[in-house]
């Protein structure tokens, strides 16, 4: 199934192909290469309207998931019964908080694609409202991010800044 990757913001210069690259890699090795997904790329503004709207926190923020499936357990592949099923959901990236966030050493690309990781996460069910859910979140980031780099050649590691 189709990623759609948008990019409705201006405020950082994007280059779709690399982080196109790196969701396709991201969703083959989370077995979900059937499943159509979204991806919107946003400005601070537009995220912290969403944020507000649906969190009820006026703050922009790096990363929303709005999953099509909802009461997955957390890993758990959808079993959808008809083809407009195979859809996982919707990932908002902040991209301008992501790059205002990041250190100096830290590369944009590989932050964008941590943090898309996290959304698909969210996506397939994880959360972290609790530590024991953090904890099952950060192992399966950490699981698909060295997935990932065997794929790519690349070393990352899960979201681990406040989210618990």
């Amino acid at each position: 199934m189709a990623l759609a990757l948008r990019d409705l913001q201006r405020a950082v210069p994007l280059r779709r192909a690399r982080l196109r690259r790196a969701l396709e890699a991201l969703r083959a090795a989370l077995g979900v290469q059937r499943f159509a997904v979204g991806v919107v790329c946003v400005d601070n503004e537009r995220i912290r309207q969403i944020n507000r709207i649906y969190r009820r926190k006026n703050a922009p923020t790096d990363v929303l998931a709005f999953p099509f499936h909802e009461n997955l357990k957390a890993g758990e592949i959808p079993q959808p019964a008809f083809a407009d099923d195979y859809n996982l959901g919707d990932i908002f990236l902040g991209v301008e908080y992501i790059l205002q966030q990041r250190q100096e050493n830290e590369d944009y690309y590989d932050l964008l694609t941590v943090t898309a990781t996290h959304g698909l996460c969210h996506l397939l069910g994880f959360t972290h409202s609790t530590e024991a859910e953090w904890q099952k979140m950060h192992q399966k980031e950490k699981q698909v991010l060295e997935e990932l780099g065997q794929r790519l050649g690349t070393r990352l590691q899960p979201l681990s800044r406040g989210l618990f």
